[in-house]
């Protein structure tokens, strides 16, 4: 029997319009974070509509590791409680956080300022990964980091005894930085004050706020200023998890792209520090419809109506790229059928994701046929439709690999994709769930 985790997938273009209502799986984002604060407070919490990808379930398994209570009760739905601010334990083993960026450098963050010592490892692209940005600021804690050479894993920490609270200003926008440095700041005395150049999302602060800590956000310049009084009494609160607009972004394009398209999908998280994408959709002619707004666990949600659209170019501000910085690889796809020349701009973080994605999104429209060119941090894309016919190497990376079968689905010839195993990482059931609503996807020959 097949399994997406095994082989090769083609795409081809359908035969039929792409139909249907779905929902797409949990926020990513939010997932781990609700994990996280969950095993750090003191009570019960009830997660429903948790993601239940490989990446999240890491997350699940380290904070269980460090002697949170962390339990399924069914699909999507778990309870997890925890020891409170500063008493989390060192772990009995290696903690192995797979493919998971966004787990490892947000882990960081809570062991610096517990006085614990734990190593961290990851898969053979997370090894790959630079931690320096998160292990350098979280050494201002008296953490002690020691890592591969390029702060890359495996690496160990000893936690502070008596944390220090941090005062520092992001060099770039990054959402998961600061998050460790938020995350370090809740077993620090006083106050940890984090500037952020540019405003990036905000699910920490949410969350925090949500499970009892007091955060302050104030503008700063073009940025903010994030204050957190450290040692708060977490308690536990149930968290409903949005669907990710990360993944909504893959069905979506490929209802934008499937000429006499229509599909909904329901329950889909607009905070607006995530919905870059959207918005550039809508600028380049798409039909999004939001209907049935609403709010759930501090996150606004609305269902999505999305019909088959004629594109037209982009540029798109480098200054958006916080708000949609996953997404720039189905934005290419979306700009290759577009009409005319798009320039995405200010893409430099995409070179440290699970691959160098900006080259690699190069590589995947490149390869099948598309004119396109890295000038800078900026990638330029000639639209007008894409040829086909070529497999792509996804590198371990999971967005490329959805990517890449959602533009097959516009091309004039098939496209294949030589590893589907790290599509379930962040998006469980992406393979029926699109040919749910008709899209041609199948193994690879």
């Amino acid at each position: 029997m097949e399994h997406a985790a095994t082989l090769p997938q083609t795409s081809r273009r359908p035969a039929t319009p792409l139909t249907g209502t779905i929902t797409v799986p949990g926020d990513k984002s939010i997932s781990h974070r609700a994990l996280m604060f969950a095993g750090l407070a003191v009570g019960e919490t009830r997660i429903s509509g948790l993601l239940e990808g490989e990446d999240v379930l890491r997350t699940a398994a380290a904070m269980r590791a460090l002697g949170a209570t962390v339990e399924r009760t069914g699909p999507g739905a778990w309870h997890a409680s925890g020891p409170g601010i500063g008493g989390l334990q060192s772990p009995d083993d290696v903690l192995d956080m797979g493919n998971s960026g966004t787990a490892a450098r947000l882990l960081c963050g809570i062991l610096a300022s517990h006085d614990i010592f734990a190593v961290m490892t990851g898969d053979a692209s997370l090894r790959r990964r630079p931690m320096r940005r998160v292990i350098d600021p979280l050494g201002a804690t008296g953490a002690v980091f020691a890592a591969r050479e390029g702060g890359r894993l495996p690496l160990s920490v000893r936690g502070a005894a008596e944390a220090m609270p941090l005062s520092y200003r992001l060099p770039v926008a990054s959402a998961q930085v600061k998050s460790a440095l938020l995350l370090a700041g809740l077993n620090a005395r006083g106050i940890t004050e984090i500037e952020e150049p540019e405003p990036t999302r905000d699910h920490s602060e949410n969350m925090l706020r949500h499970f009892g800590a007091e955060v302050e956000v104030a503008a700063h310049g073009t940025g903010k200023l994030i204050r957190l009084r450290g040692q708060p009494e977490l308690r536990g609160a149930d968290v409903v998890v949005p669907g990710d607009p990360s993944s909504a972004a893959f069905p979506i394009v490929a209802a934008l792209i499937v000429p006499g398209s229509r599909v909904t999908i329901g329950g889909v998280g607009l905070n607006p520090l995530r919905t870059g994408l959207f918005l550039t959709l809508r600028e380049m002619g798409a039909a999004i419809e939001i209907v049935n707004a609403r709010e759930a666990g501090g996150e606004p949600v609305g269902d999505l109506i999305v019909t088959a659209s004629d594109l037209r170019a982009v540029d798109v501000p480098a200054e958006r790229a916080p708000s949609m910085i996953d997404e720039y690889p189905i934005l290419a796809v979306s700009c290759a059928m577009a009409r005319g020349s798009s320039r995405l701009r200010g893409l430099a973080e995409l070179r440290v994701k699970e691959s160098d994605r900006l080259a690699a999104t190069l590589a995947m429209i490149t390869a099948n046929g598309v004119k396109a060119q890295v000038d800078g941090d900026d990638l330029i894309i000639e639209g007008g439709g894409a040829r086909g016919g070529a497999t792509v190497a996804t590198h371990m990376d999971h967005r490329l690999a959805m990517s890449a079968l959602v533009m097959g689905l516009a091309t004039e010839t098939p496209m294949t994709i030589d590893d589907a195993r790290f599509i379930d990482t962040s998006f469980p059931g992406f393979l029926p769930l699109m040919r749910g609503i008709g899209a041609a996807i199948e193994a690879a020959a």
